[in-house]
């Protein structure tokens, strides 16, 4: 698409991109053995519960003689 090029009203946002900072951000916190582990845990719980419901989904997603199959019940029995 075409973009028009437009005059901005402020000179510090014109220059935005030019703009480098000289204050560096703090390292971040090493995870303990816990955190690592609780982590772990929560993403297998997470996987383990989606292959569970892919498995128990399974037989309602296949299509097989369901259709040509009828249940009968046994008041239709006539006994």
């Amino acid at each position: 698409m075409f973009r028009r090029r437009e005059a901005v009203p402020f000179a510090f946002v014109a220059e935005a991109d030019h703009f480098r900072s000289n204050v560096t951000p703090p390292p971040r916190e090493r995870l303990n053995a816990s955190q690592i582990v609780g982590r772990t845990l929560i993403g297998l719980t997470v996987v383990a519960g989606l292959v569970g419901s892919l498995i128990f989904g399974m037989p309602s997603l296949q299509s097989g003689d369901s259709a040509t199959r009828q249940q009968q019940s046994e008041a239709s029995d006539k006994r």
